[in-house]
């Protein structure tokens, strides 16, 4: 079921159905791509695990009270001489683990890495996780391996560029090893599709062309995510006020 947006509909975000998209958009962008690679390439599926620090993040998760450690007490002696351990309950710390999935390119048959491609998250836009994924990122840009990088969300940090990103809502950043520190950019807003882009391989093989709006519409239908979205719910996103209006007028009418 299409929703009411040409392109990125942004109550994904605001309704915090992204977690799900997030999956959902990679199987078929790892599609897409898989369709068109040359027999000697593949795309797999890749993670990153952060450990998150829940008190600092504030989140409830179960998680056990206490934990049981021996450590020696003054006491009475046994008849060998030897001190009484008491057990001491003290509290631990437990992280949870964030996990991130990306897709990555290889080349066959010694599997050498080609390209990565990532969609930004909401953790990847805010601290901490922010500062966690621009090491990432940063450790990427000084091999010779090819960036990808979609962000399709309106909240949060764009990531560093030299100057400013162009006008839009949505972006799409091709970091090419042997070009860097340029790249390509493309934007575009919540008026439009989204674009075809260029994925490049290993020299000379020329590079991929995928249609980034078909990939979306094939998520977002296949997701079913028109049905469970209220379209009445006002957009708390930072958009110009303008288009915040347009969008939600769409989505209203978009139900009416």
């Amino acid at each position: 079921m299409p929703g009411p947006f040409p392109g990125v509909d942004p109550y994904v975000e605001a309704e915090h159905y992204w977690p799900d998209f997030h999956l959902t958009f990679l199987n078929y962008w790892r599609e897409a791509i898989g369709d068109c690679l040359p027999d000697d390439y593949e795309v797999r599926v890749g993670e990153h695990v952060r450990l998150v620090d829940l008190e600092a993040q504030e989140n409830a998760l179960i998680r056990p009270d206490v934990a049981i450690v021996h450590a020696p007490k003054p006491g009475p002696s046994t008849s060998g001489g030897a001190a009484i351990l008491e057990p001491e309950t003290i509290p631990t710390t437990i992280y949870d683990e964030d996990r991130e999935v990306f897709l990555k390119i290889v080349h066959r048959p010694d599997r050498k890495l080609i390209t990565v491609l990532e969609l930004l998250s909401p953790a990847n836009k805010i601290e901490p996780g922010y500062r966690d994924y621009l090491s990432r990122r940063n450790a990427i840009l000084w091999q010779q391996v090819h960036l990808v990088e979609l962000d399709l969300l309106v909240g949060g940090r764009r990531l560093p560029m030299e100057r400013p990103l162009p006008p839009g809502d949505f972006f799409a950043i091709i970091a090419r090893w042997e070009q860097r520190p340029d790249c390509q950019v493309y934007s575009w807003t919540v008026r439009h599709r989204l674009p075809k882009i260029l994925i490049p391989l290993k020299a000379p093989d020329p590079d991929l062309s995928i249609d980034l709006a078909e990939v979306y519409t094939i998520a977002f239908d296949r997701g079913r995510y028109a049905r469970s979205i209220d379209y009445q719910a006002p957009l708390d996103l930072p958009f110009h006020p303008e288009d915040r209006s347009w969008a939600e007028e769409s989505a209203r009418a978009f139900r009416a």
